[in-house]
């Protein structure tokens, strides 16, 4: 399978290359850069045959079967909506968009392609939050409580490598992205109760530095979540699952249980790298012909419960 990666020379496209190199019959064509990026040296370095700054132009190589985008948030409804016009199957970086109203025409475009399209909700993948899944299923817990702390340190534009940012991150419809889709993929359930509380908003970013969310799912699981871009101390996400018969920690791909244990997560997945395995389904997917466990329609409960926590901000 030749497919494209747009947004290559980011934090997140490099995390997407490196784990390609370990999935068998993928092969890199091309690459699309943004802003600043020497793309063409870039690719050159990597023997990657074709290099763009133009995302149609790679759309249009009939070499090029998938794509994945992992570029700036504000254009991420946008692109994906173009790779299906222009028959490509898409996996869009977490989130699809950055509002509801993009999120749902995404869905209904690829409804109507057939195509597959993916949001990189990885949490649903890396091996800790797997390991709880495959218990919650079998009937060996039940959560009562998520507690998750989701902490950075970015007063400044810097993405996940430090360096400048060409775009403006955001606690809600990224960050907050990947708990309230868990949470409701963890219980499955949406939430029918959903609010939260924002702090003042940067000066120059326009956006707010501190967050705290509320849910509550029709069972009575609650989640609470704390996110700030204000915290200079032990960066990260990192999600307690208390529940009825134990509590545990998953911190990325390692979990512990509530005495810091580490649990073994040995047979959980093919891989220990969360992207590496969301990857791989999205490939799985292509080639089986079917839905993909994150599709976009899958995920869009979790863009509808962001938005009403939106909206819930008040002034």
């Amino acid at each position: 399978m030749k497919i494209c990666v747009a947004g290559a020379a980011g934090a997140f496209g490099m995390k997407h290359l490196d784990a390609i190199k370990a999935i068998d019959g993928i092969e890199v064509v091309s690459v699309v850069g943004g802003g600043p990026d020497d793309i063409e040296g870039f690719a050159r370095a990597r023997g990657i045959p074709h290099a763009t700054k133009d995302l149609a132009e790679a759309l249009a190589r009939p070499d090029v079967e998938a794509v994945i985008l992992a570029t700036p948030t504000q254009v991420h409804a946008a692109q994906a909506i173009q790779c299906l016009k222009a028959g490509k199957h898409v996996f869009v970086e977490i989130p699809m968009a950055d509002n509801l109203a993009d999120s749902e025409e995404l869905v209904r475009v690829q409804k109507e392609t057939g195509l597959v399209a993916m949001a990189g909700h990885v949490r649903r993948y890396n091996p800790s939050h797997q390991w709880i899944h495959n218990r919650i299923k079998s009937g060996e817990l039940k959560i009562q409580q998520m507690d998750v702390q989701t902490y950075f340190f970015r007063r400044s534009n810097l993405n996940a490598l430090g360096q400048p940012r060409t775009w403006t991150d955001h606690l809600l419809w990224h960050h907050a992205c990947h708990t309230v889709d868990l949470f409701q993929y963890q219980t499955g359930e949406v939430a029918s109760e959903a609010f939260g509380l924002q702090g003042p908003k940067h000066p120059e970013l326009g956006i707010a530095m501190d967050m705290a969310i509320g849910m509550k799912t029709p069972s009575g699981a609650i989640c609470t979540l704390s996110l700030s871009f204000n915290n200079k101390g032990p960066l990260g996400t990192y999600f307690r699952y208390i529940c009825d018969n134990g509590t545990y920690i998953a911190r990325y791909d390692d979990l512990y249980d509530g005495d810091e244990k580490k649990i073994d997560l040995t047979g959980v997945a093919v891989s220990s790298n969360g992207i590496e395995l969301i990857d791989r389904e999205f490939f799985a997917a292509i080639r089986e012909g079917r839905e993909p466990n994150g599709s976009v329609g899958q995920c869009l409960d979790a863009m509808r419960t962001l938005d009403r926590i939106e909206k819930s901000f008040g002034s």
